[in-house]
C-alpha cells in the first residue's frame, strides 16, 4: 500500500484552493457588472411614464406653457428654494412630494427642477398636473442655461476631447469586467452637465442668497427649513461627514502622489457626502468657488488628479468652505448597505438612497423600498398605465 504524500497533497490542496477562489473573483466581478448594467438601464415602466407624459405634452401643447413673465416667488430670497437636477422623472417627482408633504408650510417652499432637453416636455407635465400644496414649481432645460458652453465649461470641453471620448465610448465589455473598482468611473454620466450643474448655483440663480441641493435619489422625511437658520460661520457648504476610522478620508478619492494634491491637501482629512447639501450662495460667490472648481477641473483634463465624477472636485472646491451638519440630517447608504438601522432611519431628515439598488429598479432592498414608494403618486393615470407596483 503506497504511502501517501503529504507535500503532494498540500501541493494539490493549494492548487484547488486558486482554482476556487480565482472562480470566484470571477464570479464577483460578473456579478458586479451585472449589477452596474441593472442600475445604469432605463427600466421599462420608467421609459413607458416618459413616453405618456410626453404624448400629453404633445396632444395638449397650450396646457403646459409657461407663462410670459415668470412668478416673482422664483426669485424671492426670502423663500426656501430647493434645487433638483434630474433625467428621471418618476425619481424628481418623489423628492418634491416628500419634501412638500412634510414641510409645515408648503407655500413658501420654490422647487428648481432641472433635466436635459429630451426629458423637458415629460417633467413638465408631471409637474403641472397637481398643485404640490401651493409649492411653487420651475421646470427648465439645462439647455436654457447660455452661458453654460464649452468656452466656460472644462468639462464640455473634455467631452469633445477625442481622448476622452475613446475613455468613455471605445471601452470593450470584455475589458471592463478587469477592474470591477474602476469601471463605475468610466460611466460617461460623470461628463453628463446635469452632473455637474451643482457648481453654477450661484450663476443659476443670481438673486438667491441660500439654496438645497438635493439629489433625484433620497427621500425627505421631515421639514427642512430649520436648515435656513443655520449660521454657516462664513462657509459655502453645508454638508453630513461621511468618514469613520480609515474610511472616506481625502487619500480615498484624490492622487496624492500627485505634487499638486500632496501640496494642498490633508489625505486624512474627512470626506462628506452629496445628496443633500446647503449652499450659501452669497460665501460662495465671496470665495469664487466656481473658479476654484475651473481651476482644477481644466488641470484634471488628463484623469491625473482624481478620477472622475463630481464629488472629488467637490472636496477640493470646498475644502475649507465646508460646515459639517449633524449625521441626522442625511442618512446614507439606502442603496448598498442593508445593515443600516432603522431607528437611525427613523431619526433621519433626508434618506439617500445612493448605490445601485434604486427603489425604482427590481434590485432594490425591500426593506427601504417602501420609504420611498409611499411618495409615489399611484393616483396618477399615468403611473398606473406603467405599471409600477405600490
Amino acid at each position: 500500500m503506497a504511502i501517501p504524500n503529504p507535500k503532494v497533497n498540500r501541493n494539490v490542496a493549494i492548487r484547488r484552493f486558486f482554482v476556487v477562489s480565482l472562480a470566484l473573483s470571477k464570479a464577483k466581478k460578473a456579478g458586479a457588472f451585472s449589477s452596474l448594467i441593472a442600475a445604469k438601464s432605463i427600466p421599462k415602466n420608467l421609459h413607458c411614464l416618459a413616453m405618456r407624459l410626453m404624448e400629453e405634452r404633445i396632444a395638449h401643447p397650450d396646457r403646459y406653457v409657461d407663462p410670459p413673465t415668470p412668478p416673482p416667488e422664483l426669485e424671492d430670497p426670502k423663500l426656501y428654494h430647493y434645487a433638483i437636477f434630474s433625467d428621471n422623472v418618476l425619481a424628481a417627482s418623489v423628492v418634491v412630494n416628500s419634501a412638500v408633504r412634510n414641510a409645515r408650510e408648503p407655500w413658501k417652499h420654490v422647487f428648481h427642477v432641472v433635466t436635459d432637453r429630451m426629458n423637458l416636455g415629460a417633467m413638465q407635465v408631471m409637474f403641472r398636473m397637481k398643485d404640490y400644496s401651493g409649492a411653487h414649481m420651475e421646470v427648465k432645460a439645462v439647455e436654457d442655461y447660455k452661458f453654460l458652453n464649452s468656452s466656460y465649461v472644462p468639462v464640455l470641453r473634455q467631452l469633445e476631447s477625442a481622448n476622452l471620448q475613446r475613455f468613455y465610448f471605445e471601452n470593450k465589455l470584455e475589458n471592463a469586467t478587469k477592474d470591477t473598482t474602476n469601471m463605475k468611473f468610466r460611466n460617461p454620466k460623470y461628463l453628463s452637465m446635469l452632473n455637474h450643474l451643482r457648481f453654477y448655483l450661484p450663476e443659476m440663480y443670481p438673486k438667491l442668497h441660500r439654496i438645497l441641493f438635493l439629489d433625484d435619489d433620497v427621500v425627505v422625511q421631515r421639514d427642512l427649513t430649520a436648515l435656513w437658520k443655520i449660521d454657516m460661520d462664513g462657509k459655502v457648504n453645508g454638508a453630513v461627514e461621511t468618514c469613520f476610522g480609515s474610511f472616506h478620508r481625502y487619500t480615498q478619492y484624490m492622487n496624492f502622489s500627485h505634487p499638486l494634491i500632496k501640496e494642498k491637501f490633508n489625505p486624512n482629512a474627512c470626506g462628506w457626502a452629496y445628496g443633500m447639501n446647503f449652499f450659501d450662495l452669497g460665501a460662495w460667490r465671496k470665495e469664487k468657488c466656481t473658479e476654484q472648481y475651473h481651476y482644477w477641473q481644466n488641470l484634471n483634463e488628463n484623469r491625473t488628479l482624481w478620477k472622475l465624477g463630481t464629488l472629488p472636485p467637490g472636496l477640493i472646491t470646498f475644502y475649507s468652505t465646508t460646515k459639517p451638519l449633524d449625521k441626522s440630517w442625511h442618512v446614507l447608504g439606502l442603496g448598498y448597505n442593508p445593515s443600516i438601522s432603522m431607528e437611525e432611519i427613523k431619526n433621519a431628515a433626508v434618506v439617500h438612497f445612493n448605490g445601485n439598488m434604486k427603489p425604482w429598479l427590481d434590485i432594490a432592498m425591500n426593506q427601504f423600498r417602501h420609504l420611498w414608494t409611499k411618495y409615489v403618486d399611484y393616483d396618477l393615470e399615468f403611473v398606473r398605465q406603467c405599471n409600477f407596483a405600490a
